[in-house]
């Protein structure tokens, strides 16, 4: 069999029996992270034109956008509005094995087609699981190798997701499944040259991946075919977009019974993981001047120690004056810099005119940077300080990657992401974090809107 085939199989055959409760739980937590974000996004007006796009195509009125109290619209449409909400402001979970975002792309296709069926909260949360596990295990097949060719991971790994999240929800049949698989394959994709610009593209991939899964898995409904070797074919998507053969092992291994999925993490900061570690040793740093009696302006130079996979992405030199907010979260140098000045790293470090912050920048240009052959996952490394001050001092410091957060640090986040506690926020945490047992998602997002219309939109 086919690897899209096994993946079907796997997936279509999903139940609350097969399905470890502790997977059940990561995922309603890593939904929860993922409406957290949204509406974080929404209250800064961070995906706008994604939004007029979305709500301009209208269509039949089968689904909601996160936080809008506005007419529903058709899948499609209300999945390319919230995978752009979950990503806007780079504040969703992240998979380190594959350097992918999880639910970006899933959350958008499992609400909206979930919405479109009348689906239950238990039906919606297993198609999730399938969807999630699948981005992880795609993008994990080949680490860091999509990113070095100039793809976003969660672009190229996110449509099959979404396609066989929305094949599951529609109740399609092995074949037709396999053939959403098949067409999916045609729209993976994402570029990664914003990097080089300063662009926004980034926050739009997960909601085009969303979209196109959906309609990938429409299209095979309607009885359209895709190649069931789209994984592993002389021109699937490994032998066209990594120029690599990849056995059906790194994919399926341990299906079902390894779950990647628990390996998805939350962020605790509102940039590119790779530059994660670094900034948990920044903050130890932090703690380490304020004892000392030293500021951010006597530090003479930074010396940071990173995996290779990381320079060309975060490292370059030119990332010390970053032009946009956007380029801000992929400055390593930069973040840094603000950390060490102000001591955290948050929505609020990228505000709009972070970037004339001259002080950040002089920072930023002390910042030296070594690269090391990891042991793992680039982004599973620990961050490695060496800071030198004017005096002489020196402070070395080495702290580990985030893999994992605890439930108050999640729930903190997340009423933070939604503008404070509230009667209504607390409800809506209370049922995503119980969403197997919610009998339709209709409530559910209604209720985003009334967390959204009980807090002043920040601009």
């Amino acid at each position: 069999m086919t690897t899209a085939t096994h993946l079907t199989l796997w997936a279509l055959g999903l139940g609350e029996d097969n399905t470890p409760d502790e997977v059940r739980d990561a995922a309603c937590r890593e939904l929860l992270d993922g409406v957290g974000t949204a509406i974080a996004a929404v209250r800064l007006g961070a995906a706008e034109p994604a939004l007029a796009v979305a709500t301009a195509l209208g269509g039949p009125r089968k689904a909601s956008v996160i936080g809008s109290s506005g007419p529903r619209i058709s899948a499609p449409a209300a999945a390319l509005a919230n995978g752009t909400l979950v990503h806007a402001l780079d504040f969703d979970d992240t998979h380190a094995g594959g350097l992918v975002h999880a639910t970006a792309p899933v959350l958008p296709a499992a609400f909206a087609v979930g919405q479109e069926m009348r689906s239950s909260g238990s039906e919606v949360l297993l198609a999730a699981v399938a969807g999630m596990e699948t981005v992880c295990r795609i993008a994990a097949a080949v680490p860091h190798v999509f990113h070095a060719r100039g793809l976003h991971a969660t672009g190229v790994a996110g449509v099959f997701a979404a396609a066989l999240t929305s094949a599951r929800l529609m109740r399609l049949d092995v074949r037709r499944t396999v053939n959403a698989l098949g067409i999916a394959g045609s729209s993976a994709g994402g570029l990664l040259e914003f990097l080089n610009t300063g662009a926004s593209t980034k926050q739009l991939h997960p909601g085009m991946a969303a979209s196109n899964g959906i309609l990938a898995a429409k299209l095979a409904a309607a009885g359209a075919s895709g190649p069931e070797s789209v994984f592993e074919g002389e021109f699937g998507l490994y032998r066209a977009l990594t120029d690599r053969t990849v056995q059906q092992h790194h994919v399926l291994g341990g299906l079902g019974e390894r779950w990647e999925l628990l390996g998805i993490t939350p962020k605790p900061y509102p940039c590119c993981q790779l530059i994660h570690a670094t900034l948990n040793a920044g903050e130890r740093v932090v703690t380490q001047m304020a004892a000392a009696g030293v500021t951010a302006a006597d530090i003479e130079t930074i010396k940071v120690t990173v995996p290779k996979e990381t320079m060309a992405l975060v490292c370059a030199p030119d990332k010390a004056f970053p032009r946009t907010v956007y380029e801000a979260k992929f400055s390593l140098a930069w973040t840094l810099a603000a950390m060490l000045t102000d001591g955290s790293v948050g929505v609020d470090t990228y505000s709009e005119g972070c970037t004339r912050r001259s002080q950040l920048s002089v920072l930023a240009q002390r910042v030296r940077f070594a690269h090391t052959r990891g042991s793992g996952p680039a982004a599973s490394e620990p961050g490695r300080l060496t800071v030198r001050f004017r005096s002489g001092r020196q402070l070395r410091v080495e702290e580990p990657a985030t893999t994992s957060i605890s439930e108050d640090t999640l729930m903190a986040k997340f009423h933070a992401n939604v503008g404070g506690m509230t009667a209504d926020s607390e409800q809506l945490a209370a049922q995503l974090r119980s969403l197997g047992t919610v009998r339709a998602l209709g409530p559910l997002l209604d209720l985003t809107a009334k967390v959204v219309a009980g807090k002043e939109t920040v601009r």
